[in-house]
């Protein structure tokens, strides 16, 4: 049997229920009356006021201005104005080209060095003129070449395995006998001259040497020391390097010859003597950044005779 004390166990009150009011957040007032919990009437919502007829409501700015018009009635009588051409700048002659306070200047002649190493296309060839002249050609593999790999191991410039002479040309010069040649490489499927070289034979013991321009980056230097000439102007522009300081070392830079024939050139040679220290029966050397050509052999040619000159005669 249940009791009073049971009339809530399945969470309902079975008695009238006029106790009950609903939760404010599920609505106002009583879902058995019309009114609130607090006996209010529920207000009335507000009424929007009453607008003309003609009133369009709210509006943005700019919504109400009248409708563009691309052709505007013009005036009566109006008249375009003229379209009438500016005033126009009298025609202006060029400068004559040259001209100066004495009249046109003279064409600019070449100078003997922009001569030798201006390029003419070169319809001979250096081998093609080392026949005309009587030199011998080899490819730079025969018997007699294997001594040419000194010159590569002693130069002045950074030469790896890849490079090899080729195109070797020996004959006489005036009293010099000389070896040419050109130090290439192989790239892909040719061979690419980068270094041209020209060496006078020797059978003088020299000393390690290199006289090269100072714009140049020195590589193998190592046990060389600057020989000063004593001339400001030579030794702005040319550095001799040596393994010793000795009269015959002084007398290459002092030699008028070779002073003269270096500062009228273009600074693009270096010279050296073939291997390290004391050498007998080794080469006096020009290399050049170029391929060989019958102007560059002529141009090494000359400046291998003052040198070795000066050399000899040092020694004598």
């Amino acid at each position: 049997m249940s009791g009073p004390q049971d009339r809530d166990r399945d969470g309902f009150d079975d008695r009238d229920g006029s106790g009950w009011r609903e939760p404010e957040h599920l609505g106002e007032g009583s879902s058995r009356g019309d009114s609130t919990p607090g006996g209010t009437p529920p207000a009335d919502p507000p009424q929007e006021p009453q607008r003309p007829a003609a009133d369009p409501g709210w509006q943005p700015p700019g919504w109400d201005l009248p409708a563009a018009e691309p052709a505007r009635p013009r005036d009566p009588g109006y008249e375009p104005w003229p379209d009438r051409p500016g005033p126009q700048a009298p025609p202006q002659q060029p400068p004559a080209r040259g001209g100066g306070l004495f009249g046109p200047r003279r064409p600019r002649q070449p100078g003997e060095v922009e001569k030798v190493f201006a390029y003419q296309g070169d319809p001979v060839g250096a081998q093609g003129w080392a026949v005309q002249n009587g030199w011998e050609i080899s490819d730079g593999t025969g018997p007699e070449d294997a001594a040419l790999g000194l010159l590569l191991t002693t130069a002045p410039t950074r030469l790896t395995r890849d490079h090899r002479p080729a195109g070797v040309m020996r004959g006489r010069y005036g009293t010099l006998d000389l070896v040419a040649f050109d130090v290439v490489y192989a790239d892909t499927r040719r061979m690419v001259p980068e270094y041209a070289i020209t060496a006078a034979p020797v059978l003088a013991t020299l000393p390690a040497l290199r006289l090269s321009p100072v714009r140049f980056w020195k590589h193998r230097t190592g046990g060389l020391a600057p020989v000063p000439s004593g001339d400001p102007q030579f030794d702005d522009r040319w550095v001799l390097l040596s393994s010793e300081d000795s009269p015959v070392v002084r007398r290459l830079v002092e030699d008028p010859t070779v002073r003269g024939l270096l500062l009228d050139s273009d600074d693009g040679d270096e010279f050296w003597s073939a291997g390290a220290g004391g050498l007998s029966g080794g080469y006096v050397a020009a290399i050049r950044p170029d391929g060989q050509r019958p102007e560059l052999i002529e141009h090494h040619a000359r400046l291998l005779a003052a040198v070795v000159g000066a050399l000899a005669a040092a020694q004598a």
